[in-house]
């Protein structure tokens, strides 16, 4: 998979006003517009800020994900890593 997803969902965690399954799930498109169930399987830190890998839930066997949480009002966002060299420092961690 690329690394090219649009996200706008929050990240589900014990922060969460709502219910939900045990399981992060949440719907990505691809460049093409393809829709992908992911699965929120990781999140760490560098430097102050705070990424997530996701894996496809129907493809647990493609490679992962990583995208940059971000905090809009409330709730937090998963976004695309468009910068060169901070996707370079992530792949390093």
């Amino acid at each position: 998979m690329e690394r090219g997803f649009a996200m706008s969902d929050h990240v589900h965690d014990e922060n969460c006003n709502h219910e939900h399954d045990e399981e992060a799930v949440f719907v990505v498109t691809d460049e093409d517009g393809n829709e992908h169930e992911m699965v929120l399987v990781y999140t760490f830190e560098t430097g102050d800020q705070a990424y997530a890998v996701l894996l496809d839930r129907n493809d647990p066997e493609d490679e992962g994900v990583i995208f940059r949480i971000e905090e809009d009002g409330e709730d937090e966002v998963l976004v695309n890593i468009e910068d060169d060299e901070e996707w370079e420092r992530v792949m390093k961690v």
